[in-house]
């Protein structure tokens, strides 16, 4: 089938990818110049795994090119799936105005009728307002298309988006008629085809509200365990077995039981704010979302207030920061904890030297008076203190004995649970982990 993608940020490119690794001929469409110039040279302007390997492999078939001719996309699309941002107000609420840019561009350009497909996460009844913006723009022409409305969320996971695509855990389709399910079930069947999975046939409105309460729910489990993590600090528990004891039951599962930092990048934090927002429109307080928001920023000031204790007058320390991807796998900082740690630390006057294997590039040049690094151990060397905040692997593997080498002052803030904080003090370290029990090395 022919496929238009609109909008080739983190979910249209990965959507435009994996169409064509489906078999379909994909176009995916992007009003930035320099990101269409980037793709078009064969590179990828963002990193996820496995991702710029897929997208030069079906770009080579031939099954996928990109352009900026908004015309050239949609003009004789069986299908346009809409991917661009809904980046939130002052409110809360999310902003529409590119997904209204987008449905314009459908009626404005399709010679026939289409099926519109959105992939942004917006609110519900959002299709509702598309569909009379379609109908509307096609009468200024004259008339005589009809355009389908679906509401096809997505469910991916920054750092395994690809595999999330490819193999997901379920599809949802939302539409209203009987022709735009059949056209998206003929989209989806190469992929039913080689991956069972639940394929969610619903309504537009509800498959909108699938996507904000699976991303709600997810959000709230991460603020469940770090309440958690605050009684177990309190109580000299351990939170990582609590949650590992709770996981073995069948009804919670240990997936997002993990506490740390919180939650951030691109999705949850957006989608809590906008979930609260849609509520309260539509007459309802959800007050478990507002609950779930204000633990989440308050576990990102976790490590300042063990830094200020461990370490007393943070002005001037040398403090370094292991991690500035909001999570392992991808090079997204939005919404990122570490960000605000690393603002919070500024504002006290610290001097901060920071790593990250691959999102370094996304904030250079941001701050004048943080020194990025190349190597972990760079980081390290000489520091007053240790902060991680993003749990990759190759942090993992620095042993305890060579974390005690570089630092100056032996403190170890773990803001992700990433050592075993025993082992840690074994070689004369001082340790804060999430909800564990607080190590102190006398004298140190």
């Amino acid at each position: 089938m022919k496929v238009s993608v609109i909008g080739v940020g983190h979910v249209g490119l990965i959507t435009a990818a994996c169409m064509a690794d489906l078999g379909h001929d994909v176009i995916g469409m992007d009003d930035d110049r320099s990101k269409i110039e980037t793709l078009a040279s064969g590179e990828v302007p963002f990193y996820e795994e496995g991702l710029a390997a897929l997208t030069t492999k079906v770009v080579g078939e031939g099954r996928l090119r990109f352009s900026t001719d908004a015309a050239e996309a949609v003009a004789d699309a069986d299908v346009v799936f809409i991917c661009v941002g809904t980046p939130s107000r002052d409110d809360g609420s999310p902003n529409l105005s590119y997904v209204q840019a987008a449905a314009a561009s459908v009626a404005t350009h399709a010679t026939s009728s289409v099926v519109v497909a959105e992939k942004s996460t917006v609110p519900v009844r959002t299709g509702e307002r598309i569909r009379h913006a379609l109908a509307l723009q096609t009468q200024s022409r004259g008339g005589g298309i009809v355009h389908d409305v679906v509401s096809n969320p997505e469910f991916l996971r920054e750092g395994t988006a690809v595999e999330d695509t490819l193999r997901p855990d379920r599809v949802v389709v939302g539409a209203d008629s009987a022709r735009a399910h059949e056209v998206m079930r003929r989209i989806y069947e190469p992929l039913l085809a080689r991956h069972a999975c639940p394929y969610v046939a619903t309504d537009v409105r509800t498959a909108e509200l699938i996507k904000h309460a699976s991303n709600a729910f997810l959000a709230t489990k991460i603020s469940f365990i770090n309440s958690v993590a605050r009684i177990c600090e309190l109580a000299g528990a351990d939170v990582q077995t609590v949650a590992d004891a709770m996981g073995h039951d069948a009804r919670i599962g240990r997936a997002f039981l993990n506490a740390g930092l919180g939650y951030g990048g691109s999705c949850f934090p957006k989608d809590v704010k906008a979930f609260i927002h849609i509520a309260a429109e539509l007459g309802y307080d959800f007050g478990m979302l507002r609950e779930t928001d204000r633990v989440n920023r308050e576990a990102i000031q976790w490590p300042i207030r063990q830094l200020r204790r461990l370490v007393w007058n943070l002005a001037d320390k040398e403090i370094a920061i292991l991690g500035v991807a909001f999570k392992p796998g991808t090079d997204d900082v939005r919404d990122a904890p570490a960000l605000e740690v690393i603002d919070a630390l500024r504002a006290e006057g610290a001097r901060l030297r920071v790593h990250d294997p691959v999102a370094l590039e996304q904030i250079r040049g941001r701050y004048a008076d943080v020194e990025l690094v190349e190597k972990a151990e760079d980081a390290l060397r000489g520091a007053h203190a240790v902060v991680v905040c993003t749990e990759w692997d190759e942090y993992r593997a620095i042993k305890p004995e060579r974390l005690a080498e570089l630092l100056t002052y032996p403190v170890v803030v773990d803001a992700r649970n990433l050592w075993d904080p025993q082992e840690l003090a074994d070689h004369g370290l001082t340790v804060a982990s999430v909800g564990r029990p607080q190590i102190e090395i006398p004298g140190a």
